[in-house]
């Protein structure tokens, strides 16, 4: 299998293989405590500009299933796990993992101490990192973590944002949590809720139309007078990448 590096800012690196689009990628490194829920997280606009470690050592072993996706495309700049799982287990699932974030072309690594990639995380701080299966050399890796372009200070809202304002109508389905069928929760109406896309999670819309809402997205660039113009009940500003 192909060998890989993982070259932190601070001159730490990290001998791996080769995982998912073959080729080279920088981001700000993070971790991810979640056991479960990799696609999800791939998916996440919040991840925009970042590199994902996922601290639970065995990733993939349910696959990859279309339902499961927070947005239209992966947002994440690359991904880290211990192990990848090669043959997924789970009857929903259309593709597995590697197969997945090959056709997504995002570049990842296997087979690092993912957990001592963690501590040195939690201990130093997140920092700018490169992941590469075609230059192996350490010391040209670590000159392009060092010189990568910080995502602080970035607009990242206006990179994930949607081009235009939409109406959100699915709602959970059959995954729709008992206590929500049970509940008598759904207003004498339908409430009008105008949603800002700042890198908003699907579920966030499913869960508003599962309690009755009539929700409408709007572009991160969207006025306040057009907003009031609306007339909605309500009004949320979404997740989103970089910090607040």
């Amino acid at each position: 299998m192909k060998q890989a590096i993982l070259a932190l800012a601070d001159g730490t690196v990290f001998e791996g293989r080769a995982l998912g689009f073959e080729g080279e990628t920088l981001g700000e490194a993070v971790f991810n405590t979640a056991m479960t829920g990799y696609q999800e997280i791939l998916t996440d606009p919040s991840y925009k500009g970042q590199i994902v470690t996922m601290t639970c050592p065995h990733i993939g072993n349910y696959g990859v299933a279309r339902e499961d996706v927070e947005s239209h495309r992966v947002w994440a700049e690359g991904f880290v796990v211990k192990e990848a799982s090669r043959k997924p287990s789970n009857w929903r699932a259309d593709q597995g993992l590697d197969d997945y974030l090959k056709q997504a072309r995002v570049v990842g690594i296997e087979g690092l101490d993912t957990r001592a990639l963690t501590r040195h995380l939690r201990d130093h701080g997140s920092q700018q990192a490169v992941i590469s299966h075609i230059d192996l050399d350490h010391r040209r890796a670590v000159e392009k973590a060092k010189t990568a372009p910080d995502i602080l200070g970035r607009d990242l809202a206006a990179e994930v944002t949607c081009r235009e304002t939409y109406a959100w109508t699915e709602g959970s389905g059959a995954w729709t949590p008992e206590s929500d069928r049970r509940g008598p929760h759904k207003p004498a109406r339908p409430l009008k809720v105008v949603v800002y896309d700042f890198g908003v999670k699907r579920n966030i819309l499913r869960r508003l139309v599962d309690v009755g809402c009539q929700v409408t997205v709007v572009p991160a660039s969207t006025t306040a007078e057009a907003v009031k113009a609306m007339q909605p009940d309500g009004v949320l500003l979404s997740n989103g990448p970089g910090d607040p």
